[in-house]
């Protein structure tokens, strides 16, 4: 049965403020300052854009045909288009897009254009294609046409649970606006042009991006006239800077003795969401000695993820059994993971004997490639000294950021930490754990640093499952599998942390959000105090 969605019935969900703000409530410069861990961006093609301050700045500048309500991921209501119909055997979805909708101006177009189907369907092609898009892998099921100039048809080409969620503002679902990426070819990384709330500005390499207002958005004038992201991977930088009133918000560590710390700061506030991000140890089974199974369940067996959650933070981070987390459907619980005995719980002297036997009684050595990020290297760090017990000497190699996400993406480190959320399990399985996904050597490469290929099918009849009951029952099964094989280990999902002055208002709440940061939008204020 076709579905439509009309606008109008989400009118009252674009009003995410409890009030709307009187002209006496605002501060008279409306200007937000952010930082960023981070030492410099690294692309703001949203469809390469993965590193947390890459996809903070995406975010305000590109809209997707659909949306997240900004702040609760649970809805999704349409962005660019104002309607849009499903077919009843789930294989087209129909969207009308809104008229009138700007391009951000840029050389050759001083006064931006309309955005129109054309710009949609050379946007899903482009995300689809490996050259020029990370997440070719998730959009190579959807195909474009346009049927008038403000009617595009997608038609899947196999079966894709939640169709709607790949077609969002996240990701592959960003549209791009086609005339700029034509005109302004590979600057188009640090000059981004988009149809969002705010549009670039300036950026100045290894300190700031600058965004301005958009004052001919379609949803209305941004209350911010501008957005300042800058980039300092030094926390204690951030923290100072937020103290003297040079930020307005920072990105915090997800550790609890930060958090509790910056409460007890006059005139700051800690903002503690989720869904978080998951954090797991893929392991390259195709290198020595990672190839073999038993050294893998030694660094399982050597590991406590009751120690990492401690040093994290309780109220930080929960430990994390499965490959997809619980909170999705298809996720495994701790209680499933460990009545298939695959939770490897903490058993070092075990870990020990698994080396004996693989010819390693004195343990071994691997360069392993980190960032510099507070949320991967100290949970890192961690893991070096528990790992070190058994004999295991992880040999840590701090760098940038943009850098880690390029070297780990050319298969440069053994094992790789990677803190990520995905909307749904096939995501997940798709890009961590399908052959297709394989860094440098897969057919629509993205983060499947394993070289892992044994749950292909089952992700496949995953995706063409029509009944909701056996889909989850086979993500469910290949999730053991890779238990299993351990080509992966799970080890926690951690709540994003970010410290504010008590003038920043967001514009909602933060009850989940996939965007890696709280949002700005142009509800997004700085009020009086």
């Amino acid at each position: 049965m076709a579905r439509r969605l009309l606008a109008g019935l989400f009118v009252a969900l674009l009003l995410v403020s409890p009030t709307i703000p009187s002209q006496a409530q605002l501060a008279e410069r409306q200007v937000l300052r952010i930082g960023f861990d981070a030492g410099d961006l690294r692309t703001l093609d949203p469809h390469m854009a993965s590193a947390t301050m890459d996809r903070a700045v995406v975010d305000m500048v590109f809209n997707g045909l659909l949306r997240f309500k900004p702040g609760d991921i649970s809805q999704v209501e349409p962005d660019l288009a104002s309607r849009y119909e499903v077919s009843s055997d789930g294989m087209t979805l129909t969207f009308t897009l809104r008229q009138g909708v700007r391009c951000h101006p840029f050389p050759g177009a001083p006064e931006g254009y309309e955005l129109t189907s054309e710009d949609v369907v050379y946007s899903i092609a482009k995300s689809a294609t490996p050259a020029t898009s990370a997440y070719a892998g998730d959009m190579a099921p959807f195909t474009a046409t346009a049927v008038d100039k403000y009617t595009v048809r997608v038609t899947l080409k196999r079966r894709v649970p939640n169709p709607e969620r790949y077609l969002t503002n996240y990701s592959g679902g960003f549209i791009v606006c086609k005339r700029a990426v034509e005109a302004l070819g590979d600057r188009f990384k640090t000059r981004p042009v988009g149809t969002g709330p705010f549009m670039f500005s300036e950026y100045v390499p290894g300190q700031k991006t600058v965004l301005v207002r958009n004052d001919r958005y379609f949803r209305g004038k941004p209350i911010l006239e501008r957005v300042e992201v800058w980039y300092m991977p030094d926390l204690s930088s951030r923290e100072f800077a937020l103290q003297r009133g040079e930020l307005d918000a920072i990105e915090g560590p997800m550790e609890q003795p930060w958090v509790e710390k910056m409460r007890k700061v006059p005139n700051t506030v800690v903002d503690v969401f989720g869904p978080g991000e998951t954090a797991t140890l893929h392991f390259n089974i195709t290198q020595e000695p990672l190839k073999r199974l038993r050294v893998r369940q030694a660094i399982a067996h050597a590991l406590s993820r009751k120690e990492l959650v401690a040093f994290v933070g309780p109220a930080i981070a929960t430990p994390l059994f499965s490959p997809v987390p619980p909170e999705l459907p298809g996720g495994l619980t701790e209680k499933e993971v460990t009545e298939a005995g695959l939770a490897y719980p903490t058993n070092r002297d075990y870990a020990k004997q698994l080396l004996r036997e693989e010819g390693l009684p004195g343990g071994f050595s691997l360069d392993v490639i980190i960032s510099e990020r507070a949320q991967y290297r100290r949970p890192m760090e961690n893991i070096q000294a528990q790992l070190r017990t058994v004999g295991i000497n992880l040999n840590l190699k701090v760098v940038d950021h943009a850098t880690f996400h390029a070297q780990i993406r050319q298969d440069l480190s053994p094992i790789v930490l990677y803190v990520a959320m995905r909307p749904s399990a096939d995501i997940f399985l798709t890009q961590f754990y399908h052959s297709a996904s394989t860094v440098r050597v897969g057919k629509a490469p993205i983060t499947n640093f394993s070289h892992y290929s044994r749950v292909d099918r089952l992700i496949e009849r995953a995706r063409e499952a029509t009944d909701p009951k056996e889909q989850v029952r086979l993500w469910k099964e290949a999730q053991l599998q890779i238990l299993r094989d351990l080509a992966a280990y799970p080890l926690f999902v951690s709540k994003f942390v970010y410290a504010r002055k008590p003038s920043v208002d967001w514009g909602h709440r933060l009850k989940s959000i996939l965007a890696l940061y709280p949002q700005i939008d142009e509800t997004t204020r700085i009020v009086r105090r």
